[in-house]
């Protein structure tokens, strides 16, 4: 009998311990991130995160587009607590079509300027990015730029590359300049650089810039963490490509530099709002955005953060002060004028 009661009570105690253990794995607080992200510009920092807080972080890498198709055909269902996307426009689809609900978070709000930010809180920027003038420095004097209106003077005819419309920071940069000059100035300006394009659009931002170094074209439109990540690559011909040419900060005379976002907002959908809501805090924060700088020289969003070495030495320069959401609501009108100029 005692060896009866033995062999029970040790059933009963380890019958216990895995209704404990189970029980503790279905209450573990965690996460569920869908992203557009590379995996190692945001998974050093989301374990940081893990470190600090005990929250678990599952994520979902796949591009904006497939991410949102994916939200919308998940409904209520979906595990997704935040989408994060690398461009504005994509977050404002998101709003649009009710994928996103809006955020009461003080330390957000303190922490990401009213201009990197939704008006109503939908979502808010986590880094910024910076869309300029590259140019072949044997072939272009700084003088000879000004802003990216500039681009459009017939001087400039077959000496520009540029990639396609299809690419979300096209998209944006046109739907910053509908914003501030309006439907009519916009479409004769993309017009006109498709009537000085040097090539067809093709390739993305590293493309153009190496194309500038090749001497293929003088002028390239690009973002600066591409250059930042030519002058640093393990890749001697990407550096060297990078050597031959200078970035320029248009618009400094007049409304600044083209800014964009990466960013994020809480999925209409999400089961774990406060864990969500925690880890967009901690996004913001002075250890997050200064990784963000490191990682990828981008630029942060917190105002006290600084940026890495290699960005502050191109020195300060001025940005634009448009909230970064109009980029996302005139992107149809900006689809539709890249058509309507040849723009492909």
């Amino acid at each position: 009998m005692n060896m009866q009661h033995n062999r029970l009570f040790m059933s009963c105690m380890a019958g216990a311990a895995l209704l404990l253990s189970a029980s503790s794995f279905a209450s573990a607080a965690e996460v569920n991130l869908y992203t557009a992200r590379k995996d190692h510009l945001i998974k050093p920092i989301l374990d940081k995160f893990t470190q600090q807080t005990g929250i678990k972080v599952n994520l979902l890498s796949a591009g904006e587009d497939q991410l949102i198709e994916r939200l919308k055909s998940e409904g209520a269902n979906s595990p997704a607590d935040i989408f994060q996307t690398t461009d504005v426009a994509r977050l404002n689809r998101a709003r649009v079509e009710g994928l996103l609900q809006p955020i009461s978070s003080a330390v957000l709000e303190k922490n990401v300027p009213a201009k990197y930010r939704d008006p109503q809180n939908y979502w808010f920027g986590q880094s910024a990015r910076a869309r300029v003038i590259f140019y072949n420095k044997d072939r272009v004097k700084p003088s000879d730029l000004s802003g990216f209106e500039g681009l459009a003077d017939p001087k400039w005819k077959g000496r520009i590359c540029v990639r396609s419309s299809a690419s979300a920071y096209n998209q944006s940069l046109l739907a910053g300049m509908i914003a501030v000059d309006g439907l009519d100035k916009s479409e004769k300006w993309a017009k006109a650089i498709v009537d000085n394009m040097a090539r067809k659009p093709q390739g993305g931002d590293r493309d153009q810039i190496t194309a500038v170094a090749a001497g293929q074209c003088d002028i390239a439109i690009a973002n600066t963490y591409y250059f930042a990540g030519m002058m640093t690559s393990d890749k001697a011909e990407e550096r060297d490509a990078a050597a031959k040419v200078a970035l320029f900060w248009p618009d400094q005379q007049g409304r600044g530099a083209h800014m964009n976002i990466s960013g994020a907002g809480l999925t209409k959908a999400a089961k774990n709002k406060a864990e969500a809501i925690k880890l967009m805090e901690f996004l913001s924060s002075a250890e997050a955005q200064q990784f963000y700088a490191e990682a990828n020289n981008e630029f942060p969003v917190l105002p006290s953060a600084k940026r890495s070495a290699l960005v502050t030495a191109w020195g300060s320069f001025k940005e634009e002060t448009i909230n970064v959401a109009m980029l996302g609501e005139n992107n149809a009108s900006a689809i539709r004028i890249f058509d309507r100029a040849g723009w492909r």
